[in-house]
């Protein structure tokens, strides 16, 4: 089932990774944006397409993240887990840093995605 509301932004994978993650998303008809630094201080809402979210002129200069993140939008549970499925049958490694978007993070740009996503991480795990 195809749902074109659903859309992930993809931030900092390797080309091998990438290709298995796109062969995924491809098959399931869901968009994909490669979210690359000089992105990340716009809201995630903009990045995803979500009215009443503007384009920031701010453009991120900074080092950024390395890590790899996977933020979904419009996924049902069901969708999530067949994502998930699909990945791992695909070889797709652990993705440690994944959200779905919500009324609560929308506004949020990258950087604040990413220092929330990796602090809940490191609480699950114990990782700093």
């Amino acid at each position: 089932m195809n749902n074109s509301n659903e859309v992930v932004l993809l931030y900092n994978f390797d080309v091998e990774k990438l290709n298995k993650i796109k062969f995924v998303l491809i098959r399931m008809g869901i968009k994909i944006k490669m979210i690359t630094k000089e992105y990340y201080l716009q809201s995630i809402g903009y990045l995803v397409g979500i009215k009443g979210f503007e384009k920031s002129d701010e453009i991120y200069i900074e080092e950024g993240f390395q890590e790899e993140m996977l933020v979904m939008k419009g996924f049902s549970s069901s969708r999530i887990d067949e994502l998930l499925k699909l990945l791992k049958k695909n070889g797709v490694q652990r993705i440690p840093l994944k959200a779905i978007i919500t009324e609560y993070n929308q506004s949020w740009n990258s950087i604040e995605l990413y220092k929330e996503l990796k602090e809940e991480h490191e609480q699950m795990t114990g990782n700093s």
